[in-house]
């Protein structure tokens, strides 16, 4: 299991810098908090609720700290076995405050299938999604898989860190624009502070059009996850 772990860290963290050495040219990074709350309606029905805030910290070759968006977002899921769930979600971005861009309203359903093992859950989350901006509207297909694993004994207890790594693939559609595909990968380590409270704090990867032109993007991740 440890070596599981040290793999999972190890790759990121390769990755990252070989990446980051030969892609100035294009590439952006983030900072991106977020607050998220979680509240189960009925045993089967849960919703959730979050506010994130995404800054540039490194952006035409230049370290700054400028504010991008600021997102709302609502999501309701559905269990229809121990195992399956189907969701619902509505999320909206504010940019035009910030910078020339177009605010966004965003319309997501979602397919999660969840297995636990003696140590670990892995889950597989199959999305569409519709981005809908004043001049034009986007078709989105994603899949992620999911892997949560503690970082202490074989199960997640309150107060000790865990893993979670995650690996997902995109393909963007519209009128306007060719097809895009995007991989990104994801490590994030988080502490069960109570068991209504946790925290994670991690780097995303992403690697955006890469059929094309491939733009390379790193976001710096925290958030605060409250459950209800």
């Amino acid at each position: 299991m440890y070596s599981i772990k040290g793999l999972f860290i190890s790759s990121f963290i390769v990755l990252i810098g070989t990446l980051n050495l030969h892609s100035q040219d294009n590439t952006t990074a983030y900072w991106e908090p977020e607050v998220s709350l979680n509240y189960k309606v009925t045993p089967l029905l849960k919703q959730n609720f979050s506010l994130s805030n995404r800054n540039y910290i490194y952006n035409d070759q230049k370290t700054q700290l400028t504010v991008r968006q600021i997102e709302i977002s609502h999501f309701s899921s559905l269990a229809i076995d121990p195992y399956k769930s189907i969701g619902l979600g509505i999320q909206y971005r504010f940019r035009e405050a910030f910078e020339n861009d177009k605010d966004e309203l965003r319309l997501t359903e979602q397919f999660n299938i969840a297995k636990k093992t003696n140590s670990a859950r892995l889950g597989h989350r199959f999305r569409i999604e519709q981005r809908i901006r004043p001049t034009s509207s986007e078709h989105r297909f994603r899949y992620r898989f999911a892997v949560d694993i503690p970082l202490k004994g074989l199960k997640m207890d309150i107060g000790e860190p865990y893993l979670v790594a995650t690996t997902e693939s995109l393909l963007s559609l519209g009128k306007s624009i060719k097809p895009m595909y995007d991989q990104r990968i994801t490590s994030q380590i988080g502490w069960s502070i109570s068991s209504n409270l946790k925290a994670q704090f991690g780097i995303q990867y992403r690697m955006e059009n890469y059929t094309e032109r491939t733009e390379h993007v790193f976001f710096i991740l925290n958030s605060l996850v409250i459950s209800l």
